[in-house]
């Protein structure tokens, strides 16, 4: 049968100031749920009671108690207590002695855990049991050693073993994308101060960026670039994830480029000054042709760049030479050229025709004429060959007086009423030079010879001959006479 706990047991256990709950105390066990509050007073009055003597130490916040522990025995009554305190005072030594005694055959068991302290307990007569009537324990509290208190790094943090106080160990950490700069590890003294430097957490890692890959293009007909698009790319950095700030070396997107490989690069930069950089190519090609050339004795003009697809080349023939073949070629998707091979024939005067209009319309167009009419032999002066063929000149000779007068081109003989058709509109008895253009036109006339540089200087004059001149250097064509 459970016997009720007496009154004077309660009287008994107040000498802890703040008793929270009794105990009921049967035969053979007894249960126990006791909680309560320390104060310790290093400088305080001594308390004397029937159960405890000395000072009473100080801390934050201590509890004694047991809860629910289940304890059978022998004996009436069986006590077990635990005492913790959590927290000694700053930079003070206290000595406190509890002594604790029974009532009837009460038995007392103390157990004292002291942070930053220590407690010691003696028997009456030496026992190995702490438990027996009369043990005395005595509280220690230890010198504090604190050293200062960490700054968190940017960026980074640390978890430490003991806080700020003497042995604790610090291990500092940093977040992704960041290298620790330091030591990592850093444990508080005797001396108050830490054992090393905080560290700091640094981004040393460069951002990453990665380039467009861009395919071949090809040229458009006719044109020699090709315009190239594509998306600008973005940096990432572990630290400062995406980056939109990046340079590019190079012609910007959507640009035209010409023929050829074009290098390109984009750089990105973090907040920490890191650089990344990646690189790229672009290349534009140019469907082509075969290359064209200008035929003997003739001219080519291309546009565009005279070969690439779309192209087209136009030809001409010198002056005496008719063409052949196609006059305008163009230059197709297959890369091949359009049409048939130009060529240059010479001129094949015809000297058999019955009029002197059906003589000159041979040279329509064609050739420039330089009808020389002379009396006598004597009077002839033949300019240089050379430059009469660069100039497109074809001379016809009439020497003599009627009826006895002879018409050539060169070698090769007019007839004689031929040669009087000219004449009708040469003096025959005199001197004469006429100098007729492409389109028939008489342009000059000469009553007395003339040097070949005068006559020269004149038809380098024509609006036509200009442009011959231009097609003349481009081809290579010149006449050092």
């Amino acid at each position: 049968m459970a016997v009720c706990c007496p009154i004077r047991l309660c009287e008994l256990l107040t000498v802890f100031q703040s008793i929270l709950v009794c105990v009921c105390i049967c035969r053979f066990y007894c249960i126990l749920s006791i909680w309560l509050i320390l104060q310790i007073e290093p400088q305080g009055q001594p308390v004397r009671t029937g159960g405890f003597s000395g000072h009473r130490p100080r801390t934050r916040l201590g509890t004694l108690g047991l809860d629910q522990q289940y304890l059978a025995g022998s004996f009436s009554l069986l006590f077990m207590f635990f005492a913790q305190v959590l927290h000694c005072e700053i930079n003070k030594v206290i000595s406190s002695e509890l002594s604790f005694w029974s009532m009837g055959q009460l038995c007392l068991m103390l157990i004292f855990s002291v942070k930053h302290g220590d407690v010691r307990c003696r028997t009456p007569r030496g026992e190995h049991h702490k438990n027996v009537m009369g043990t005395r324990c005595k509280i220690h509290c230890k010198r504090e050693i604190r050293c200062p208190k960490q700054n968190m790094p940017a960026n980074g943090g640390y978890k430490c073993s003991g806080g700020s106080y003497f042995n604790s160990r610090c291990e500092f950490f940093c977040a992704p994308g960041f290298t620790l700069k330091g030591q990592r590890i850093t444990t508080c003294q005797y001396t108050k101060m830490w054992s090393s430097g905080a560290p700091t957490c640094v981004d040393i890692e460069p951002p990453k960026i990665k380039c467009p890959t861009i395919k071949d293009k090809w040229a458009e007909p006719r044109k020699l670039t090709a315009r190239v698009s594509w998306d600008t790319p973005e940096g990432m950095d572990t630290a400062d994830g995406i980056l939109t700030d990046v340079e590019l070396k190079g012609r910007p997107p959507k640009s035209e480029f010409p023929e050829g490989l074009h290098k390109m690069s984009y750089t990105v930069f973090d907040r920490a000054g890191n650089k990344g950089t990646c690189r790229f190519t672009v290349r534009v090609r140019v469907r082509r042709c075969s290359p064209l050339f200008p035929p003997d004795n003739g001219y080519m003009k291309c546009d565009s760049d005279k070969d690439n697809y779309g192209a087209s080349c136009e030809f001409k023939c010198t002056g005496g030479f008719d063409l052949t073949g196609s006059v305008a070629r163009v230059c197709q998707y297959g890369l091949t050229w359009s049409g048939s091979d130009t060529i240059c024939t010479p001129m094949n005067i015809n000297v058999g025709v019955r009029s002197a209009a059906a003589l000159l319309d041979q040279f329509y167009e064609k050739r420039r004429l330089l009808i020389i009419s002379a009396p006598t032999a004597a009077n002839h002066n033949y300019p240089a060959q050379c430059g009469l063929d660069l100039r497109h000149v074809t001379v016809i000779e009439i020497v003599g007086t009627y009826p006895a007068q002879i018409g050539r081109i060169r070698h090769r003989l007019l007839t004689p009423g031929l040669a009087l058709q000219l004449l009708l509109r040469i003096p025959q008895r005199s001197f004469q030079m006429v100098l007729m253009d492409k389109e028939g036109m008489d342009k000059q006339r000469y009553p007395f010879p003339v040097t070949a540089a005068e006559l020269f200087t004149t038809i380098d004059t024509f609006p036509q001959r200009k442009e011959e001149m231009v097609l003349q250097q481009e081809a290579g064509q010149s006449c050092s006479s």
